[in-house]
């Protein structure tokens, strides 16, 4: 299963919370794909494969090279598409001040860059989401015609995910497995 959307949107507490649900493993792709020092793994599509191998696992839907191979073995896709400015803006922000002002260790020892940053990285996670926010606009419904096979389900507010997971999630994995 794949929880799409820009940076910020909450793809990962979304997949984390289905991985729950399902009792299935999750995988945070971002740790799959970058080194120390914000390198790409030369190991990653290996690890990519490796992953949808198995019968079950949970994982965002990132990284164009990585993507033909993760709706090709995924069943159903959850496109996370909240109001950006209202609600993924003020996340991406903040999450980034947050593991900025504590340090907080990412993937293989990365942290988030300084503050000043933002003025001089084009590839700012912050500036990247405001650049990225319309590109699922058309990446995710081309799915319908490259991967027939695969379920897509659209949100579009917190309220929506919430529901989902309460309703048709809930149904499919029984609802004490869901919270």
């Amino acid at each position: 299963m794949l929880v799409a959307g820009v940076s910020g949107v909450g793809k990962s507490t979304l997949a984390r919370r289905i991985a729950r649900a399902l009792d299935a493993p999750y995988t945070e792709i971002d740790a799959l794909f970058h080194g120390p020092g914000w390198t790409p793994r030369p190991e990653f599509l290996d690890d990519v494969a490796d992953l949808v191998a198995g019968n079950e696992w949970v994982t965002e839907w990132q990284y164009t090279a990585a993507r033909p191979a993760l709706a090709e073995r995924a069943d159903l896709v959850v496109w996370l598409d909240l109001s950006f400015l209202r609600m993924t803006l003020p996340r991406v922000v903040s999450r980034t001040v947050r593991r900025r002002l504590r340090r907080e260790e990412l993937w293989n020892g990365n942290l988030e860059p300084p503050f000043r940053t933002f003025l001089t990285n084009r590839d700012h996670i912050v500036r990247w989401a405001w650049r990225r926010r319309h590109h699922y606009d058309q990446l995710v419904p081309s799915l319908e015609g490259t991967h027939p096979h695969l379920a897509i389900v659209r949100l579009r507010s917190q309220r929506e995910v919430d529901a989902w997971l309460d309703g048709p999630l809930a149904r499919a994995v029984g609802e004490d497995r869901v919270r």
